[in-house]
């Protein structure tokens, strides 16, 4: 029975060593790690080269320097793999990762990739070599890339490249010649063969033009437009109007758009897309150089006399809004200057009102909006005026004076005249009153000045107001004194009360006095242990006040070096510390109580009136 036991455990730790050994030589097989890339390409064709480890406990992949060769356009892209066999009831497992790159070859001849090298079951694997025979061109039109673009799809896969001649940026002025102040339209239009999601560029600011931004919708929307042969998905990104400050050859700088392609991943596992939330798109990061522009900006002829400063296309124009009024009721005169052109940068067009009317500021509206033609609409400019005086006045045609950029010559534009008929005012309203004559009208250029005032008027003798007067000054007299008193009042009692420590410090005889006398009625009734606690409260708490520390952190030691700081000796200081002890002693002494207490309090007197002798000197 023993001997088939004894087999029996034999037999199981061979099945075991076995199992062990199948397990190690199984995890070394899946150890591997294999290079795949096509034998032969051709200069600019893409090709796919790819690492696959036969397990999913992998890190570190190091694929080795690349030949000159070959320009690596993206990579790596990481797919996983799993695969479950079932053969009459036994299960097998296997899962691989695989490390996509896509490549480009950029001269013929023969090159070969190096080995690479990864990390699987903390075991370091080394990969086969790829050679690789680069011959002959590729063909740009036999492409599938090509196939695909021809007929409109615009998704294209996970690392092909994108060329300057797949998406691109023109830049394009309405004018490459101008004049001072005349709006020049500047257009940034995309155009792109990939699926475009996302451009970021800001225009930088510009030296020498005062630029504003065309309002265009946020959602681009694109069109189909045919340059060179190719079909291309076209938007208008941007447009800028811009007025020139200043004269010369001026230069728009280049500027570099950030954009964002989708390509699709073809190499990205399916159920790995859809259980663990991957994607079967990549993004990928391009950059659109748009180039500058260079714009001539020629000066303006010599300016006449009175010039507004405008230059485009415009008119004026003026309405008033009554023609007949009363002496000092206000006219309210508009004069709108509208058109195409450098409106928000004109000047206020001048009026000539008559001499005897009061002028106030203009009030200017601004109902211009920014389009492709520049500023379009009107500044409309509200005059308020008052006349004065009756009579019949002449407003003059009001004249405005601008550059018309299409006869390249400068015009005037006129309003026209107005007639205002000016009859007498109200004597008893608004700015204007009647003397007391009654004969005529008089006007108030102030509001400050007052006519003198008539009828009863009460009169006082000098001397008989309060403010100047005798009494005045005795009271202001009083009145200060009584503030200065106060003030240095106040004043000690506030500095009596900021010096804290030093006022506790006075009162600490007082305090230790008064718990004495206490003690010493006690000890006349009798009660020896409320007397030495008291005496030992008041030898306790004078040092602490005395000392300015608190009796929580008195000690013996704390007491001996302050009072020696102080300039008290040592033999009163000693005496200080002997009546402590006499107290602590006395307490569970035995024998006479009354003469204990005698003693004690004795030791005490003597010692506050040492040591408050000694500080006070």
């Amino acid at each position: 029975m023993k001997h088939t036991m004894k087999a029996d455990r034999w037999i199981m730790l061979v099945a075991l060593f076995v199992l062990h050994c199948s397990v190690f030589l199984s995890g070394a097989m899946a150890q591997k790690l294999t290079a795949n890339a096509p034998q032969q390409v051709a200069v600019g064709q893409q090709f796919r080269l790819t690492y696959t480890a036969d397990s999913h406990n992998v890190s570190g992949l190091n694929i080795g320097q690349i030949p000159d060769a070959f320009e690596i356009l993206t990579g790596p892209h990481t797919s996983t793999s799993s695969s479950f066999q079932m053969i009459n009831g036994k299960t097998t497992q296997s899962s691989s990762v695989t490390y996509t790159y896509i490549l480009s070859a950029t001269k013929n001849g023969t090159f070969t990739i190096p080995a690479a090298t990864i990390t699987i079951d903390n075991n370091k694997v080394s990969s086969n070599t790829v050679k690789i025979i680069v011959s002959g061109q590729a063909q740009s039109g036999g492409s599938a890339n090509s196939r695909q673009r021809q007929q409109g799809d615009n998704m294209r896969d996970a690392g092909t490249a994108i060329s300057g001649s797949d998406l691109f940026i023109r830049v394009s002025a309405n004018k490459k010649k101008v004049v001072e102040q005349e709006p020049v339209l500047l257009t940034y239009k995309v155009y792109t063969l990939v699926d475009l999601t996302q451009l970021e560029g800001k225009m930088p600011d510009l030296k020498g033009f005062h630029t504003q931004e065309v309002p265009l919708p946020q959602q681009k929307s694109f069109s189909v437009e045919q340059l060179n042969g190719r079909t291309y998905r076209t938007v208008t990104w941007s447009q800028y109007v811009m007025f020139p400050q200043i004269t010369g050859k001026l230069q728009i700088p280049s500027i570099t758009f950030n954009g964002i392609v989708v390509q699709r991943n073809r190499n990205i596992d399916p159920f790995e897309a859809f259980f663990n939330g991957g994607s079967g798109y990549i993004e990928v990061k391009k950059a659109i150089n748009a180039p500058g522009v260079d714009i001539q900006v020629d000066p303006l002829p010599d300016r006449p006399v009175g010039f507004s400063g405008g230059v485009g296309k415009f008119n004026i124009s003026a309405t008033l809004d009554k023609d007949e009024v009363k002496a000092n009721d206000p006219v309210n005169m508009r004069v709108v200057v509208s058109g195409v052109g450098n409106l928000k940068l004109i000047k206020e067009p001048e009026v000539g009102f008559p001499k005897d009317f009061d002028r106030y500021d203009a009030k200017q509206t601004d109902k211009t909006k920014l389009t492709v033609n520049g500023v379009e609409g009107s500044m409309v400019y509200d005059f308020l005026v008052v006349p004065r005086h009756q009579g019949d006045f002449d407003i003059p045609p009001v004249e405005f004076i601008y550059f018309d950029t299409a006869s390249k010559q400068y015009k005037t534009v006129k309003t026209q005249a107005f007639h205002i008929h000016v009859e007498k005012g109200e004597g008893t309203g608004g700015n204007t009153v009647r003397d007391f004559t009654g004969q005529e009208d008089v006007q108030l250029l102030a509001k400050d000045i007052r006519h003198i005032k008539l009828g009863n008027v009460r009169q006082y003798m000098a001397g008989d107001y309060f403010f100047g007067s005798t009494f005045y000054w005795v009271v202001i007299a009083l009145l200060l004194g009584i503030f200065v008193s106060l003030f240095v009042i106040f004043r000690q009692r506030a500095i009596a009360n900021a010096d804290l420590v030093g006022a506790r410090a006075g009162k600490a005889n007082k305090v230790a006095t008064k718990r004495l006398k206490k003690a010493s009625k006690l000890m006349a009734d009798g009660k020896s242990g409320e007397f030495f606690d008291e005496v030992l409260r008041a030898l306790w708490g004078y040092v602490g006040d005395k000392l300015n520390i608190p009796v929580t952190q008195l000690s013996r030691e704390n007491i001996r070096e302050r009072l020696i700081s102080r300039s008290v000796d040592d033999e009163i200081v000693g005496l200080f510390l002997e009546a402590l002890d006499e107290c602590e002693f006395q307490r569970y002494a035995p024998g006479d109580p009354q003469g204990n207490m005698q003693k004690v309090y004795k030791s005490a007197m003597r010692a506050i009136e040492k040591i408050e002798g000694t500080i006070k000197k």
